[in-house]
């Protein structure tokens, strides 16, 4: 997600400090096997003079030189090993120290094209920061499918509640074959947001990117960036993780204030996602046909295509829990 600049270079200076942290505690375990075994410390002061006596024999013209030069680190390789073994060190005990041996602690890794790309583990702060933003962490700490109850309806709404339940445990079970998208529509207090967060947690538990916006902080948020002449690179980073976090939601769809800017950004979101196989999920109040007449008729084609269509209704399930 769009990342500030501040938030961002934090996160590298994150980087950079276990970096430093862990040279540190490297160069202590060294300084402790030198100290204990001498022998060790000789054998690996020696490998520079090696190669570079071996590196001169080869532009001499010492074909052989090189394969020695293999030949006699790999040999010292083992000896040190055995020494380390012998001293009572852990045969790893002075390999390089990495929280994330993947990024090697910088943050990124090398595609297959040769290109920089944000290692998981950047990943995995970046949504952290969103999660805490969006207090999807507070959310999904309470709803969620351990804590889902069938007490709060009866005939037609127990009905519905239930089809709307089987879709979203559908849509985890699924998660990994093929991307499900659930409209949840219906008066207020029926359970909508609450189904969002029983998902959502269930993707996090699974290690998958959920982003989490009120349909009036994701709207505002675009509009700040997308009329703000300095925010274009920020933009683009919060169009590329809007598009492509394995799971969207977007609550309480109809809150904002709808314009034709909203309409397009919204058709632009549910296009995006739907050409990328991701998943989304979106709560709302209102009925289709006030989706349409809100959205444009190009909108409500995306869902009723490509969603799932759960209504929902009932008491006011908030007002019993608290009564309670």
């Amino acid at each position: 997600m769009g990342l500030s600049k501040q938030q961002y270079d934090q996160i590298i200076r994150d980087y950079e400090h276990t970096r430093d942290y862990n040279r540190h505690l490297l160069d202590e375990r060294r300084r402790k096997v030198y100290e204990k075994i001498p022998p060790y410390r000789i054998l690996d002061e020696s490998i520079g003079g090696i190669a570079s006596k071996r590196v001169r024999l080869a532009i001499e013209g010492d074909s052989a030189a090189l394969k020695d030069l293999h030949e006699e680190i790999n040999n010292i390789t083992i000896k040190k090993k055995s020494l380390l073994t012998d001293g009572g060190f852990p045969t790893d005990y002075l390999d390089p120290i990495y929280n994330c041996p993947d990024c090697m602690d910088t943050g990124y890794v090398n595609t297959e094209d040769g290109l920089k790309a944000k290692c998981h583990c950047f990943k995995d702060r970046e949504i952290s920061i969103l999660y805490d933003q969006s207090n999807i962490r507070e959310v999904v700490s309470t709803e969620n499918f351990t804590t889902l109850s069938f007490d709060y309806y009866q005939g037609e709404d127990l009905e519905l509640f239930k089809r709307a339940v089987g879709k979203c445990h559908d849509m985890v079970d699924n998660m990994d074959k093929k991307p499900d998208n659930i409209v949840l529509y219906g008066t207020v207090g029926t359970g909508k947001s609450f189904l969002s967060g029983c998902v959502a947690n269930e993707f996090i538990k699974k290690g998958r990117s959920v982003i989490y916006f009120s349909a009036m902080s994701l709207f505002n948020e675009l509009a700040r960036l997308a009329f703000s002449n300095d925010k274009k690179e920020e933009l683009y980073d919060f169009y590329h993780d809007l598009y492509n976090t394995e799971l969207l939601i977007i609550d309480d769809l109809g809150t904002e204030n709808t314009n034709t800017f909203v309409s397009t950004q919204l058709f632009a979101c549910l296009n995006e996602r739907q050409l990328r196989k991701k998943s989304t999920i979106i709560s709302t109040n209102l009925n289709l046909e006030e989706l349409r007449d809100r959205y444009s008729d190009r909108v409500l084609s995306r869902l009723t295509s490509n969603y799932q269509i759960c209504k929902l209704s009932g008491p006011d399930v908030r007002m019993y829990r608290k009564i309670g």
